[in-house]
């Protein structure tokens, strides 16, 4: 049986870990207070780079591109709204990449249209809270070796 990494250690290294967040993160708790609080810019380019999160799927998950520019412009940070996303991102690849023990695999298990999801991939059911809770019991299933 191979050791798993906790997913909140998972995203915290992710998203820059204490560079962007400017604290240990080891508990949800600890996680939520930080979102509340709203993430630095930064955390993008450590999504993009760490997460392999495209420029065109931060635009369409987290902040549109034209926004982002206007927040770098007045170095404004995001909002608690796109914290939210941007840990959510995390949360759900770091999950799956635990799930299937693959950081490609999962990606491109996260990407792929399933019929299970009326034809849509996770990455996009995965955009309101309620479908992430979906796209995690999916990925519970496929963990417990259950047919998803």
């Amino acid at each position: 049986m191979r050791a798993r990494e906790p997913v909140i250690d998972m995203v915290f290294r992710k998203l820059g870990g204490r560079e962007v967040f400017g604290q240990e993160v080891s508990s949800e708790a600890d996680l939520a207070h930080v979102v509340r609080h709203r993430l630095s810019l930064k955390v993008l380019a450590f999504l993009n780079e760490r997460g392999g999160f495209s420029d065109q799927e931060i635009s369409r998950f987290v902040i549109p591109e034209r926004t982002q520019r206007h927040r770098i412009a007045k170095q404004q940070p995001l909002t608690v709204e796109e914290s939210d996303r941007v840990v959510r991102l995390a949360r759900l690849q770091s999950m799956a990449e635990d799930v299937f023990a693959d950081s490609e695999r999962a990606n491109r298990w996260l990407r792929e249209k399933l019929g299970i999801l009326g034809g849509n991939a996770p990455l996009e059911v995965a955009q309101t809270e309620s479908g992430v809770r979906v796209v995690e019991r999916i990925l519970a299933k496929i963990d417990w070796g259950a047919a998803a």
